[in-house]
Parts: structure tokens; C-alpha cells; sequence
């Protein structure tokens, strides 16, 4: 390791397993988005999962709802990975540019709303789960998670207060 690479490790106001983890989340969402986007694009036909009366991935992932505005589930969730995968980079978390931090922060939350939308989806609509689509959404809900919690604590006490109190002097204005 060189000394610059030592250097902007030890400056970094996020702990190592954060980032550590939250790429390794994002990785395994990218490596399940491609899986299901080539059992998309292969009529299902490599979609490894069990069918019984709650589960059954081809049902979903076959269902009109697997397309929203004529893309693709399985592509939407390689489109949204790839910016993730970056984003949750070592270079991203150590990055001091604030669209990077609000980009990631924007990502998880779009990220976890489309979570709600497709399991709302699958249980109120279609009345199946896919096991491929959980594991994306648990990765999903796990990297809000911990990019929410890393964000938060990435802020000094201080900061937090002052944010606070100058919510209320508005508030009494």
C-alpha cells in the first residue's frame, strides 16, 4: 500500500467494514441483476428456482408487471447496480465531493422504493415470490441500511446540532 493510498484510508470519515460491505452488497445485487437479466432474455429458461403454492420466480418474472415502461426488471436492476457498484467504491466513499455522497444517499432511497413498489407487486398483484427478486431486495434494504447509517454517522455531533437548532430559530421565525 502507498503512502497516498495510506493516507486518504486513515482521513476517511467512514469505518472500513462500511465500505467493505456495502460494495460487497452491491456487487452481489449486480451479479444477481445479470443472472436474471439473461434468464429474462432466455425465456427463463436458466432461472434456477423451486415452484409451490408461494414461490415461483417464472410466474414472476414471466408477469406482465416484470416490465415496467417496456424495460425489463432484470435490466432496470443491472442499470441500477452498476451506478451502486461505483458509488459504494472505496474511491466513491473517499471522495470529499458532495454530489457522490448525495448521489449514493439518492440511489439506496430510490432504491428502497422500488423494493416496496415490486413486493407490493408480487404479493397484492401476482400472489407469487420470487427467491431471485427477495435476494435483490433484502441486498437492497441491507444497503439503505447501511449507506443511511454511514451517512448519519459520518456527521460531526456538532453538525448535528447546529442543523437542529437552526431548525427550530426557523421554526419560532
Amino acid at each position: 500500500m502507498s503512502a497516498g493510498t495510506q493516507a486518504s484510508e486513515s482521513t476517511s470519515v467512514y469505518p472500513r467494514w462500511l465500505v467493505v460491505s456495502t460494495l460487497v452488497l452491491s456487487l452481489a445485487g449486480l451479479a444477481v441483476a445479470i443472472y436474471m437479466t439473461i434468464s429474462h432474455y432466455t425465456d427463463n429458461a436458466t432461472l434456477v428456482c423451486q415452484a409451490n403454492s408461494v414461490v415461483d420466480c417464472a410466474q414472476v418474472t414471466s408477469s406482465p408487471q416484470s416490465v415496467v415502461l417496456g424495460i425489463p426488471v432484470a435490466v432496470l436492476g443491472l442499470v441500477y447496480f452498476v451506478p451502486m457498484t461505483v458509488l459504494t467504491s472505496p474511491w466513491a466513499w473517499r471522495s470529499e465531493l458532495p454530489a457522490v455522497r448525495w448521489l449514493r444517499l439518492g440511489g439506496v432511497a430510490v432504491g428502497l422504493l422500488f423494493v416496496v413498489y415490486l413486493v407490493a407487486v408480487e404479493l397484492a398483484v401476482i400472489g407469487k415470490i420470487c427467491e431471485w427478486c427477495t435476494s435483490v431486495h433484502v441486498i437492497t434494504i441491507a444497503l439503505f441500511a447501511l449507506v443511511a447509517v454511514g451517512e448519519y454517522r459520518s456527521r460531526p455531533a456538532s453538525s448535528i446540532v447546529e442543523d437542529a437548532l437552526r431548525q427550530l430559530d426557523n421554526e419560532q421565525a
